[in-house]
C-alpha cells in the first residue's frame, strides 16, 4: 500500500530484522498497528514450516511447496509473503473497525502514539464524542491510518550456488537472487532491505523486475533500502543501482559494533560523525542518483519522475531510551529509529522460545559479547550459555566437533571437489583438526590451542538461529540437535524484564521506563568502548607479525576514535537542551579519551 498525501508513517520507530526466526512473523504480530518490521527471508525451510503454521492458525487452504517444485525457493518466499499480507490486511481491517466501535480502544491506541503525531491530536478530537462519532471516527481513520510495513531482509553476500543432480543452476537460482524474485512476485508494497555489503551480480537483478521502477504517479510498488555503515558506502552503492534506474528509497544506518548478530565494524569511524555527515551532505544523495536515474530511465524507456523521489534516512544500534531516541530524530533529522534487541522481551512482537527468553531477561554485560562463532568470518554478537553453545561444547569434548550442516545456507567455502562448504560442518572441522594434528608437533602447546579452538568455535547458525520459532510453536524439530542461537546487541544487558507491547511503545516514546538498571551507557560511549576494546584486541592479535602497513591501519583506527570524541565533545558543548544526556556523555566520552590516549600502537622494529 503506497501512502498517499494524506497519509503519514504513525510511527517514528521500526523493528529490524533480527536473526532468521525472531521477526519472522512480526509484521503478523504487530502491523495493523502501524508498526513496520523486517522479515529475514533467508530459510525458506523456516519459511515454508511458519507457512504451514499460519495457514492452519487462520484457517486457510494450504498448499505445500515441496523441494521436488521447480524454483521452490523463491515460490515459498513469495506464498509466505502474500499469506503475511492478506492476514495483516485482514487484521487491520478488525483494528478499524474495533477503533470506531469502541473509546477504549480507541485510547489505548492514542496511548501508543507518539505526542507529535499529527495522527494522535486528530484522533484524540474525537474522544470527547459528539454527533456522529463513529461515522466521524471511521472517515478519519480509513484517511489517516495505513499498516505498518512487511519489508523483508537479503544478506547480500549469501548467495551460494546452486545444484540439481551435480549440475550447477543459472545464476537466477543462487540463493539471494532466488529470494529476490520470491519478494518481487509477491503482492506486499514494501522495501527489501540489502544488508552486508554491495553484491554487483544480484543489485543488476533488480532491473528484472518493474516493481523497482516508477508508476505514473512518481510511485515505487516495491522499494529498496539499504543497510550501510557510512556515507561512501551509501553514495557508491546508491549510485551502482541509480546507473540502472534503480532508486534507494531508505539508508539504514547501523552502528558497526553496536548491534545484533553480524558486526560490520569501520575503521574506527563512529556513529555520530557518521549520521552528522548524512545529515550535511543528504542533498548530494538525493541529486547525484537522481541525475543518473532519470538518464537510465530514459535510456530503457520508462516513465521518468519529474523530481526525485522520496529517500529516507534511518538509524539503528544500541539505542534504549526515549532521550536518545528523540535525540536521533530532533538533532540528526532521521525518519525512523530502529529498535531491536529489546523487543526480543515481548513476546506480543517476536518468536522468541520461554527458555530463551528468560536468559536474555538474566543476560548482564558479560554475557554479551562479539563472538566468533559464525561461520562467515564476521564477528557476531551473541550471548553465553544458550542451549547451541552448550551442545557444541558437549561435541567437542566428545571430539565430535562440528553440525551435520542440513541447509547448507552459508556453505560459501570450497572444499577439495570444489563443492561447497561451511566452516561450521564437521565435514570441514575434521578436515581442519587432522592437519593441526598433523602440525602438532611443530607449534606450541598455546597456539595449538587457539587453532583449535578457532576451528570449532563456529556454529550452525542456519539451524540455531530458526530454533526459537519452532520451539515457540511447537513445530517438530528434525535432524542433528543444535539448540538455539541468539544474536542480541550488548543493549540487551539493560533490559531485564518482559513487557508487553503497549509498555515497550510507552516506554520509546518517553511515557514510561522499563529500565531498572542506573548505570546503563548512553548508547554513543557504549559503541566508542566497544570500539577501544575492538582496537586492543586486534593489537593483541597481530602484535607478533606487525609490519609497516598494520602499524599505519592501527594509528589511523585510533586517530579515527579521537576524532569522534572530539566531534562528540563539540556537539554536546553547543547543542541546546538534551541536558541529561550531555551531562553524563561528557563524562563517559572524557574516560574513553584518556583510555584511547594510553593505547600504543606496535611498531615494526628495526634491528
Amino acid at each position: 500500500m503506497n501512502k498517499t498525501k494524506n497519509q503519514q508513517t504513525i510511527h517514528n520507530f521500526h523493528i529490524p530484522v533480527m536473526g532468521l526466526a525472531y521477526t519472522i512473523d512480526t509484521p503478523i504480530r504487530v502491523a495493523h498497528y502501524g508498526i513496520s518490521s523486517v522479515i529475514s527471508i533467508a530459510d525458506d525451510e523456516l519459511i515454508e514450516k511458519m507457512s504451514a503454521f499460519y495457514h492452519q492458525k487462520f484457517n486457510l487452504p494450504y498448499q505445500e511447496i515441496t523441494k521436488k517444485v521447480a524454483d521452490y525457493r523463491a515460490k515459498r518466499i513469495t506464498s509466505y509473503l502474500n499469506l503475511v499480507d492478506t492476514i495483516v490486511k485482514e487484521k487491520f481491517d478488525k483494528f478499524k473497525n474495533e477503533l470506531a466501535e469502541s473509546k477504549e480502544a480507541l485510547e489505548n491506541y492514542i496511548a501508543i502514539l507518539p505526542n507529535k503525531s499529527e495522527i494522535k491530536k486528530g484522533l484524540e478530537s474525537f474522544i470527547e464524542g459528539g454527533i456522529n462519532w463513529k461515522e466521524n471516527v471511521k472517515n478519519y481513520i480509513e484517511k489517516h491510518l495505513t499498516p505498518g510495513a512487511i519489508d523483508v531482509n537479503i544478506m547480500t553476500k549469501l548467495d551460494k550456488d546452486n545444484f540439481v543432480k551435480n549440475e550447477q543452476l543459472p545464476v537466477i537460482f543462487n540463493d539471494a537472487h532466488a529470494a529476490l524474485r520470491g519478494f518481487a512476485n509477491s503482492t506486499v508494497n514494501s522495501s527489501i532491505v540489502l544488508s552486508a555489503g554491495m553484491n554487483p551480480r544480484l543489485y543488476s537483478y533488480f532491473e528484472n523486475f518493474d516493481n523497482f521502477y516508477p508508476d505514473e504517479n512518481n510511485c515505487l510498488k516495491k522499494k529498496i533500502t539499504l543497510k550501510v555503515s557510512d556515507f561512501r558506502s551509501a553514495m557508491i552503492q546508491g549510485n551502482f543501482l541509480a546507473k540502472k534506474g534503480l532508486w534507494v528509497s531508505e539508508y539504514r544506518i547501523e552502528s558497526g559494533l553496536n548491534c545484533g548478530g553480524h558486526a560490520f565494524a569501520t575503521d574506527g569511524y563512529l556513529l555520530g560523525p557518521i549520521l552528522e555527515e548524512f545529515k550535511q551532505k543528504k542533498d548530494q544523495l538525493v541529486q547525484s542518483a537522481y541525475e543518473l536515474m532519470i538518464k537510465a530511465l530514459e535510456q530503457k524507456g520508462k516513465l521518468i519522475p519529474n523530481e526525485p523521489l522520496e529517500l529516507k534516512i534511518t538509524v539503528q544500534g544500541g539505542v534504549g531510551t526515549s532521550e536518545e531516541h528523540d535525540f536521533l530524530l530532533e538533532y540528526y533529522n532521521v525518519d525512523s529509529v530502529g529498535w531491536g534487541s529489546p523487543f526480543l522481551l515481548v513476546p506480543e512482537a517476536t518468536s522468541v522460545d520461554k527458555a530463551t527468553r528468560n536468559l536474555l531477561i538474566n543476560a548482564k554485560e558479560e554475557d554479551l559479547y562479539l563472538s566468533q562463532i559464525s561461520p562467515l568470518g564476521v564477528p557476531f554478537n551473541t550471548l553465553r550459555g544458550t542451549t547451541n553453545e552448550k551442545i557444541k561444547q558437549k561435541r567437542i569434548q566428545e571430539s565430535k566437533a562440528g553440525s551435520s550442516c542440513p541447509k547448507k545456507y552459508l556453505a560459501l567455502n570450497k572444499d577439495a571437489e570444489g563443492n561447497g562448504i561451511c566452516t561450521a560442518s564437521k565435514k570441514f572441522q575434521d578436515s581442519k583438526l587432522e592437519e593441526l594434528e598433523a602440525n602438532r608437533n611443530t607449534i606450541s602447546k598455546e597456539n595449538y590451542e587457539k587453532a583449535k579452538q578457532a576451528i570449532t568455535e563456529k556454529s550452525c547458525l542456519c539451524v540455531g538461529l530458526a530454533n526459537a520459532s519452532y520451539l515457540e510453536n511447537n513445530i517438530k524439530i528434525k535432524g542433528q540437535d543444535q539448540g538455539v542461537v541468539v544474536c542480541p546487541g550488548p543493549n540487551m544487558a539493560y533490559f531485564d524484564q518482559e513487557v508487553s507491547l503497549s509498555k515497550m511503545i510507552q516506554h520509546i516514546y518517553g511515557y514510561t521506563s522499563v529500565l531498572r538498571t542506573p548505570n546503563r551507557p548512553h548508547f554513543f560511549a557504549k559503541e566508542l568502548k566497544m570500539y577501544i576494546d575492538y582496537l586492543k584486541n586486534d593489537i593483541q592479535s597481530i602484535s607478533d607479525e606487525i609490519n609497516n602497513a598494520k602499524t599505519k591501519k592501527l594509528e589511523s583506527f585510533k586517530a579515527n576514535l579521537l576524532e569522534g570524541i572530539n566531534y562528540y565533545q563539540t556537539l554536546f558543548s553547543n547543542i541546546p537542551n538534551f541536558e541529561s544526556i550531555k551531562q553524563e556523555i561528557n563524562k563517559q566520552i572524557e574516560n574513553c579519551k584518556n583510555e584511547i590516549n594510553a593505547i600504543e600502537i606496535p611498531k615494526l622494529q628495526l634491528t
